[in-house]
């Protein structure tokens, strides 16, 4: 796998952690809305993580994890490991 697609994140979360009711993954806006208000904690966050890394063989830096909020910006920075992997 060459790129991490939102559809692909949201399959790991709610493999992860289930789907808060009410709450659409669907739609593009969902890019910029905090994971804690999809009904997203840290935890389900971690075993996402882990379930990249181990997937795709890649080592996430935890302190960005931190900083990475929203989908769209994890997503940015799964796939900028990614993207480097597959250059390397």
């Amino acid at each position: 796998m060459r790129h991490l697609e939102l559809t692909d994140l949201t399959r790991l979360l709610n493999d992860c952690a289930g789907t808060e009711e009410g709450v659409d993954m669907d739609g593009d806006d969902v890019l910029d809305t905090l994971f804690i208000d999809l009904g997203y904690d840290s935890l389900a966050l971690l075993q996402a993580t882990g379930l990249i890394e181990r997937r795709y063989g890649i080592t996430l830096d935890e302190e960005a994890m931190d900083e990475a909020e929203t989908p769209r910006k994890y997503l940015e920075l799964v796939n900028r490991v990614l993207s480097v992997r597959v250059t390397a």
